[in-house]
């Protein structure tokens, strides 16, 4: 007998550790869809696309809609995708990071964010598979390779997966080959940020820095300027392309 789509689902469930996965999965089966709002005020979920993001590391593909929340707001809801595309290699979730290899990333690191290059406790940064998880899985098999690796603070974490998640390559081809080029794998040489050809600078300014971060500000208000645009021409004077 032929399964259903959603009959295949629920037999791979028992197969599934993530818990906040689950309980995605379970409501999509019950009710066709899952929106932000029901993540935050029914299952407490502060930041529904980690949720979302959950459930596609498992191998569920998931797809983004809009709806009307209970105040007439348009806010974005989940369903399952192309269920042909279940990678059942995914179910058990990610392979645990020894704390061992953290340790080493930290080092070599230097404590430092690789987005941003802002100065953390070890605490305070994330282990990020260089090409995302969601493309190329743990293909390591507990080989683990720092070169694989990046630790980034918990703002370039998040920027760098909503960058990644808005992807032509993470939504259709994932091609790990891609990915390599771009600036949230390789900050120090890329050629495009999600296939978009532009470059980017972070920095985050530390302790006595502010101060020269409050004069910038100050400058570029005085002379309504955008602070990025601000910087901009600073460099191009600097540079004497004026």
């Amino acid at each position: 007998m032929t399964l259903s789509p959603e009959q295949r689902i629920r037999e791979l469930l028992s197969s599934i550790r993530n818990k906040r996965a689950r309980v995605v999965i379970e409501h999509i089966l019950e009710h066709g869809y899952i929106t932000t709002e029901q993540l935050e005020k029914d299952y407490g979920y502060n930041h529904p696309p980690r949720a979302a993001r959950d459930v596609r590391e498992v191998g569920i593909p998931l797809e983004t809609f809009r709806v009307k929340s209970s105040d007439g707001r348009s806010i974005a809801a989940y369903r399952f995708g192309d269920l042909s595309k279940i990678r059942k290699e995914r179910l058990q979730g990610r392979i645990a990071i020894p704390k061992q290899f953290k340790k080493q990333l930290y080092e070599l690191a230097s404590g430092k964010c690789a987005i941003c290059s802002g100065d953390f406790e070890e605490l305070y940064l994330q282990v990020d598979h260089r090409i995302p998880y969601e493309v190329s899985g743990d293909t390591n098999s507990g080989n683990w390779d720092v070169k694989d690796y990046m630790l980034l603070c918990g703002s370039c974490n998040r920027a760098k997966s909503w960058s990644c998640e808005h992807c032509e390559n993470w939504i259709n081809e994932r091609l790990p080959q891609v990915c390599q080029g771009c600036y949230w794998a390789n900050p120090e040489n890329y050629f495009h940020i999600a296939l978009r050809e532009v470059r980017r600078i972070d920095i985050l300014w530390n302790e006595e820095e502010i101060r020269v971060y409050e004069e910038l500000k100050e400058r570029a208000q005085k002379g309504q300027h955008r602070l990025p645009e601000y910087v901009k021409m600073i460099l191009r004077k600097y540079l004497g392309d004026v």
